[in-house]
């Protein structure tokens, strides 16, 4: 068959045209973007319009977007979520994991799949997508509530299983029988020991220093955290333990410096773009063919992870003592199969354990739960208000966890978060530590920020126009967000930052003029700081009394008249 287009410019040019199209088109059905580019696969490819020829291409850019998926799932692993979350995240994470991959084989071999077959497909419907859902949860303003800290939790453990998996298929894929298995896997083994070492020695010594250097160029630090996680993934292939472990790894070495939450948010586009073309390059991989034939079985899988996942959730949570409620809204965030899922299908496609039919099996499972798994978890409270009556067996007489309050915020929170710690800054930060506030400081010197973390102070390395770093704070705790950097841009990316958030407390900003002071007020700034203006005020007041009314004041929304020099 013929190209339909001249060259590969042309081409990804008219995919990336039809997937914003069919973008649209799901954002307005409130379907994630997943469900959209694999339909726009499908729609490329061979079974409709066939447009795809420049599969090289696509397939090079797919598995960069798988290694910088990864790399930003280890860079955003935090422990300590696990940790205070307590047995909960690793019961419910770990019975789930068991309980539908068990059932999930049972129910594969009864379909009449070979057992290695079923072992994938059973696999595959284990994990639930880490995107999809704290993306839902965060429209909904849920992530800090008790049900979405437990789900992000085992959602965590969850990820943990993903990469252990992909472990041991890789010691199942170099192997070419049983007898050499076990040889393969200590090999593995060694080899990830060795690596594991290295990467913990570059941690200690390299990484930190490195990367403090680095920060002091955005571009820079960015591209390096691109090259680590590409070689890292190169470096993880070659050891014999696949890609997507080496980019894992690679985000895991970062995890503890300061600048994961710079690195990760500056990452998150670049990484859902490069994502698009595995979906696109996966969907033109099956046939609507392929499909018809599998939608019985994949209909039947869909409904066991429909409900029999948020079941088992909420029958362990019940277990431990959770409201019905909790472990019901907690429950529907693993109704879906995941993204990890699809790329562990291709794995096993790739090292020849599964055919394209099963590959198309997992994928319209996947397109069935995660297109109304979405509208479960958007409706999610009606959806309790009808099932409640029939919930009472998965709740205990008396809801102990939650009656002790077992999973309450942690007790460093925050009151206020001050953007921009120079001298302006610093001075405001002291001023509010001595008066017993709790001061979160973020600043994009790595120097400053290093240096006043030295003196006490909680810091963030962050840039205020990063959207992706604002929904990374603890804003739902915070009564004020003050911003000391002067810069018009910057505050106004920030004040609509916070408001799409859905930011609650008060926000002020600083300005050099009037006329920035206007703009600021109109974009919903509370208040408005003027230093020189301000200080000029205090200054003139500390010598002749009490302004007159003429003199610059600190702009405020409440003021209905204009701001005068």
């Amino acid at each position: 068959m013929n190209p339909v287009f001249t060259d590969v410019f042309t081409e990804i040019a008219v995919l990336l045209l039809v997937a914003s199209i069919i973008g649209i088109i799901g954002m307005r059905l409130r379907q994630p973007l997943i469900v959209a580019f694999i339909a726009v696969g499908i729609l490329v490819g061979p079974s409709v319009l066939g447009w795809v020829s420049a599969n090289d291409q696509v397939d090079l850019l797919a598995k960069l977007g798988i290694a910088l998926l990864l790399f930003v799932v280890g860079l955003k692993l935090d422990l300590h979520i696990i940790r205070t979350m307590g047995p909960v995240a690793l019961a419910t994470g770990l019975g789930q994991v068991f309980f539908t991959s068990v059932v999930g084989y049972i129910i594969a071999i009864a379909m009449g799949m070979t057992p290695v077959t079923a072992l994938y497909v059973a696999v595959a419907l284990t994990f639930s997508s880490t995107i999809i859902i704290v993306k839902l949860l965060s429209d909904k303003r849920e992530v800090d509530a008790l049900h979405g800290r437990i789900a992000i939790g085992f959602l965590i453990v969850q990820d943990i299983v993903v990469v252990l998996v992909m472990i041991g298929l890789s010691a199942l894929g170099e192997a070419g029988d049983a007898t050499s298995l076990g040889r393969e896997a200590i090999e593995v083994l060694v080899k990830g020991g060795l690596f594991i070492v290295v990467i913990g020695l570059l941690m200690r010594y390299v990484l930190t220093p490195l990367l403090h250097q680095l920060a002091r160029s955005r571009e820079l630090l960015v591209l390096f955290a691109i090259s680590w996680a590409v070689a890292l993934g190169a470096a993880g292939a070659h050891l014999g333990f696949s890609k997507e472990v080496g980019a894992f790894l690679a985000g895991v070495s970062l995890a503890s410096t300061a600048y994961r939450e710079a690195i990760g948010s500056r990452l998150v586009s670049l990484r859902d773009f490069l994502l698009l073309f595995f979906f696109i390059d996966l969907g033109a991989g099956l046939t609507l063919t392929t499909l018809g034939a599998q939608i019985l079985p994949a209909i039947v899988l869909s409904l066991f992870v429909l409900i029999g996942n948020p079941l088992i959730v909420m029958a362990i949570m019940g277990a431990m003592g959770y409201r019905k409620r909790t472990g019901f809204l907690a429950g529907l965030t693993v109704a879906q199969i995941s993204e990890f899922s699809l790329i562990l299908g291709a794995v096993g496609l790739s090292l020849g354990h599964i055919d394209a039919d099963t590959m198309g099996l997992i994928t319209l499972v996947g397109l069935i739960t995660i297109s109304v798994s979405t509208y479960m978890i958007l409706y999610s409270h009606p959806l309790y208000e009808r099932l409640s009556p029939w919930l009472g067996v998965f709740e205990r007489k008396q809801a102990h966890r939650e009656e002790k309050g077992y999973l309450s915020k942690e007790e460093n929170s925050v009151d206020v978060i001050l953007f921009g710690l120079g001298r302006f800054g610093l001075g405001i930060a002291q001023t509010l530590r001595q008066r017993g506030y709790r001061v979160l400081g973020v600043d994009f010197d790595p120097d400053l920020v290093r240096r006043h973390e030295g003196e006490g102070y909680s810091m963030r390395y962050g840039d205020a126009e990063d959207p992706e770093f604002l929904a990374s704070l603890p804003l739902e705790e915070v009564q004020w967000v003050l911003s000391s950097v002067p810069d018009k841009q910057v505050n106004l990316a920030l004040l609509h930052g916070l408001h799409e958030q859905d930011f609650k407390g008060r926000v002020a900003v600083t300005a050099h003029s009037s006329r920035d002071a206007k703009h600021f007020i109109g974009a919903g700034a509370d208040r408005v700081l003027i230093p020189y203006a301000d200080a000029a005020t205090e200054a003139v007041d500390s010598l002749f009394g009490v302004s007159d009314g003429r003199l610059p004041e600190v702009t405020d929304k409440s003021h209905t008249h204009p701001v005068e020099y």
